[in-house]
Parts: structure tokens; sequence; C-alpha cells
């Protein structure tokens, strides 16, 4: 009788595969239970339930609830904010690169999902301030620190003079933040026209070239 061929072991790869996907399956299934009821309402075992896996593999993933909302933060900011920042590696004049990073700023942060994340780290943030460290560090401070870098740059070319380029960052995407998101935010005006957001992008733009813009600035 011919001896059975043995049956080879799964590769390295294909299980990192597997375990890539069932991490996002998981994360997957926490957007959806953070969406509906907040951080502290969610439950590890309705996230299991949401996507689908035991408890048992949910904590093979993640120690606990904090872990999970860290890394759906984190992944979340990995996926989204190298697209609304990649105008600053265009060798552009000042106006048109703020007018493009404006632009995906403010389509950003008024999708629903940044919408969401928002309310929930500002209601749980006073009992859970982990989250809203989680939140800045992974979020606002790397666009912070993008756009202050950017601004040296443009300081150096003598396009732009600021007395303090972190803090001009700051104030352009607080600009971006006028009217539109802090009215979405509060489900208070839950649709905006193009028009509405263009005003918002050009008057951020203007605003911020008259503060600090040389008039050598293109």
């Amino acid at each position: 009788m011919p001896a059975s061929s043995p049956v080879p072991a799964p590769s390295s790869s294909s299980c990192m595969g597997e375990s890539e996907t069932k991490r996002q399956q998981i994360l997957t299934g926490a957007s959806a239970v953070f969406a509906e009821h907040g951080y502290e309402g969610a439950s590890m075992s309705a996230i299991a339930r949401q996507a689908a896996v035991s408890k048992g593999t949910l904590y093979n993933y993640f120690a606990n609830k904090a872990d999970l909302f860290a890394a759906f933060v984190e992944q979340r900011c990995r996926e989204k904010l190298p697209v609304a920042l990649a105008p600053v590696r265009e060798d552009s004049p000042p106006r048109e690169t703020l007018t493009a990073v404006a632009r995906a700023m403010v389509r950003l942060i008024t999708q629903p999902e940044s919408l969401m994340l928002y309310r929930i780290i500002v209601s749980e943030a006073p009992r859970f301030p982990q989250l809203g460290a989680i939140f800045w560090e992974n979020g606002p401070r790397v666009g912070i620190a993008t756009l202050a870098n950017w601004i040296r740059e443009q300081e150096a070319r003598g396009t732009l003079t600021t007395e303090d380029p972190v803090f001009a960052a700051e104030q352009f995407f607080a600009l971006c933040q006028t009217r539109i998101a802090h009215l979405r935010r509060f489900n208070l005006n839950p649709e905006n026209s193009e028009a509405d957001e263009e005003k918002v992008i050009h008057a951020a733009v203007k605003v911020f070239m008259a503060a600090y813009g040389t008039p050598s600035a293109p």
C-alpha cells in the first residue's frame, strides 16, 4: 500500500494573510458597533457578534476595548490622512497647495465616519482621556506636523513668513472647520452644497495668505 504524501504546512505568508483578513473583519465590525453605541456603550461581545467571530478570537487580536478602538482610529488615520495631505508633496504655488489641502480636509472631516469619531471622542474623553490622546496622536498631530514642515519649506523659499509654523498650521486647519464642519458635527446642517464648501475653502486660503503670505508669493 503506497505511503500517503505528507500534507504541506500552510506557508507563513498565507497565515499572515488570513490573520490580517480576520483583523480587518474585526475592525469593520467594531466600526459599526462604535457608530451605533459610542465607546462606552460598545461591548466586546457585541463587536464579536457584529464581526462574526468568537470572543476568544477577538481577544487573540485585541487585549481590550481600548486597544481595539486605538487600532480602529490608527487605521482610519493611516488610510485618510495621506490622501488629504498629498498636495503638500507637490511642487505647486502656495495658494494652489493650500486650496487643495483645504478642499481635501473639508471633505474628510465632514464624512460620516469622521463625524462619528469626533462625536465619540468629545463625549467620552472626560471619562476615557486616553481616547482623546489616541485620536490626537494619530490624526490632528500628524496633520499639523506635516503642514508645519511644508510651511517651513515655504519660508525658506520666501513665499511665507510666520513666527511659529506649528501655530500657523493649527490656524489653517481651524479655518477649514468654519461653519460646515461645526454644523455637521451637531447635526444642524446634514447637507451642504459644493458652493458652501468652496466658500469655506477659498476663504481659509485667503485669510491664511493675508496673514502669512509674502508680496512675492504666487
